[in-house]
Protein backbone atom coordinates (compact mmCIF):
# COMPACT_ATOMS: atom_id res chain seq x y z
CA UNK A 1 0.00 0.00 0.00
CA UNK A 2 1.71 3.26 -1.05
CA UNK A 3 0.31 6.58 0.82
CA UNK A 4 -0.59 9.25 -1.21
CA UNK A 5 -1.12 12.96 -0.19
CA UNK A 6 -3.35 14.94 -2.06
CA UNK A 7 -2.65 19.19 -1.89
CA UNK A 8 -4.48 21.77 -2.18
CA UNK A 9 -2.47 22.78 -5.36
CA UNK A 10 -1.65 19.95 -7.89
CA UNK A 11 -1.99 16.62 -8.30
CA UNK A 12 -1.57 14.42 -5.05
CA UNK A 13 1.99 13.47 -4.02
CA UNK A 14 2.73 9.60 -4.09
CA UNK A 15 5.38 7.57 -2.06
CA UNK A 16 6.57 7.72 1.30
CA UNK A 17 9.60 9.74 1.12
CA UNK A 18 8.40 12.20 -1.53
CA UNK A 19 5.58 13.09 0.89
CA UNK A 20 7.66 13.21 3.72
CA UNK A 21 10.56 15.16 2.08
CA UNK A 22 7.50 17.68 0.80
CA UNK A 23 5.97 18.07 4.05
CA UNK A 24 9.80 18.49 5.66
CA UNK A 25 10.13 21.49 3.12
CA UNK A 26 6.62 23.28 3.90
CA UNK A 27 7.30 23.06 7.62
CA UNK A 28 10.26 24.75 6.75
CA UNK A 29 12.75 21.93 8.15
CA UNK A 30 15.56 21.50 5.65
CA UNK A 31 17.85 20.63 8.10
CA UNK A 32 16.17 17.08 8.53
CA UNK A 33 16.93 16.22 5.01
CA UNK A 34 20.76 16.74 6.27
CA UNK A 35 23.33 20.37 5.82
CA UNK A 36 26.04 18.59 3.50
CA UNK A 37 25.92 16.99 -0.35
CA UNK A 38 27.15 14.00 1.71
CA UNK A 39 24.92 14.35 4.68
CA UNK A 40 21.66 14.39 2.31
CA UNK A 41 23.09 11.49 0.20
CA UNK A 42 23.23 9.56 3.57
CA UNK A 43 20.03 10.66 4.90
CA UNK A 44 18.44 9.75 0.92
CA UNK A 45 20.13 6.16 1.54
CA UNK A 46 18.44 4.78 4.50
CA UNK A 47 15.33 6.73 3.62
CA UNK A 48 15.72 4.11 0.48
CA UNK A 49 16.71 1.66 3.19
CA UNK A 50 13.90 2.16 5.02
CA UNK A 51 11.48 1.58 1.95
CA UNK A 52 13.14 -1.00 0.18
CA UNK A 53 14.39 -3.39 3.20
CA UNK A 54 12.02 -2.47 6.39
CA UNK A 55 8.86 -2.17 4.83
CA UNK A 56 9.66 -4.97 2.58
CA UNK A 57 11.26 -7.23 4.96
CA UNK A 58 8.34 -9.47 7.10
CA UNK A 59 9.89 -12.65 7.85
CA UNK A 60 11.93 -12.63 11.55
CA UNK A 61 15.11 -13.45 9.45
CA UNK A 62 14.51 -9.84 7.77
CA UNK A 63 14.18 -8.28 10.96
CA UNK A 64 17.23 -10.11 12.47
CA UNK A 65 19.45 -8.91 8.94
CA UNK A 66 18.04 -5.59 9.34
CA UNK A 67 19.19 -5.37 12.76
CA UNK A 68 22.23 -6.68 12.06
CA UNK A 69 23.00 -4.11 9.32
CA UNK A 70 21.91 -1.14 11.89
CA UNK A 71 23.90 -2.28 14.46
CA UNK A 72 27.07 -2.37 12.66
CA UNK A 73 26.15 1.04 10.95
CA UNK A 74 25.24 2.89 14.68
CA UNK A 75 28.63 1.10 16.04
CA UNK A 76 30.32 4.91 16.14
CA UNK A 77 27.23 7.09 15.28
CA UNK A 78 24.55 8.74 17.59
CA UNK A 79 22.00 8.51 14.53
CA UNK A 80 21.72 7.43 11.13
CA UNK A 81 23.41 10.20 9.44
CA UNK A 82 26.28 10.35 11.58
CA UNK A 83 25.97 13.24 14.40
CA UNK A 84 22.45 15.54 13.24
CA UNK A 85 19.40 14.08 14.09
CA UNK A 86 17.43 13.59 10.17
CA UNK A 87 14.36 12.23 8.83
CA UNK A 88 15.74 9.33 8.38
CA UNK A 89 15.63 8.74 12.36
CA UNK A 90 12.62 9.24 12.36
CA UNK A 91 11.06 7.20 9.66
CA UNK A 92 13.05 4.39 10.64
CA UNK A 93 12.45 4.75 13.99
CA UNK A 94 8.70 4.36 12.50
CA UNK A 95 9.44 1.33 10.65
CA UNK A 96 10.90 -0.46 13.24
CA UNK A 97 8.82 -0.36 16.14
CA UNK A 98 6.71 -2.97 15.77
CA UNK A 99 10.10 -5.25 15.49
CA UNK A 100 11.69 -3.00 18.62
CA UNK A 101 8.14 -3.63 20.66
CA UNK A 102 8.30 -7.82 20.27
CA UNK A 103 12.67 -8.04 21.23
CA UNK A 104 13.59 -9.98 24.39
CA UNK A 105 15.97 -8.07 26.54
CA UNK A 106 18.06 -10.70 25.43
CA UNK A 107 17.59 -9.05 21.66
CA UNK A 108 17.94 -5.90 22.64
CA UNK A 109 21.28 -6.37 23.98
CA UNK A 110 22.51 -8.30 21.65
CA UNK A 111 21.55 -5.40 18.95
CA UNK A 112 22.88 -2.86 21.87
CA UNK A 113 24.05 0.08 19.37
CA UNK A 114 20.29 -0.20 17.94
CA UNK A 115 18.80 -0.28 21.35
CA UNK A 116 20.56 2.76 22.57
CA UNK A 117 19.46 5.11 19.30
CA UNK A 118 16.03 3.66 19.03
CA UNK A 119 15.35 4.46 23.11
CA UNK A 120 17.20 7.83 22.35
CA UNK A 121 14.79 8.80 19.37
CA UNK A 122 11.80 7.70 20.99
CA UNK A 123 12.47 10.54 23.96
CA UNK A 124 13.18 12.85 21.26
CA UNK A 125 10.70 15.79 21.21
CA UNK A 126 7.54 14.94 19.24
CA UNK A 127 8.59 11.90 17.72
CA UNK A 128 6.63 8.92 19.55
CA UNK A 129 3.26 10.44 19.35
CA UNK A 130 0.83 7.51 19.88
CA UNK A 131 3.30 4.66 19.74
CA UNK A 132 3.76 2.71 22.52
CA UNK A 133 7.03 3.02 24.50
CA UNK A 134 10.07 0.72 24.27
CA UNK A 135 11.41 -0.53 27.38
CA UNK A 136 14.87 -1.06 27.87
CA UNK A 137 16.40 -2.34 31.04
CA UNK A 138 19.06 0.05 32.10
CA UNK A 139 21.31 -2.64 34.51
CA UNK A 140 22.49 -5.79 33.42
CA UNK A 141 20.33 -8.76 35.44
CA UNK A 142 22.87 -11.76 34.60
CA UNK A 143 26.46 -11.79 32.98
CA UNK A 144 27.84 -13.85 30.37
CA UNK A 145 30.46 -15.12 32.56
CA UNK A 146 29.68 -18.89 33.99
Amino acid sequence: QVPVLQTNNGPGLTGLMTIAAHLVRQARKEQLLGSTAEEKAVVQQWLEYRVTRVNGGSSKEDARTILKDLNVHLEDKVYLAGNIFTLADVLMYYGLHHIMVDLTVQEKEKYLNVSRWFNHIQHYPGVRQHLSDVVFIKNRLYTNAH
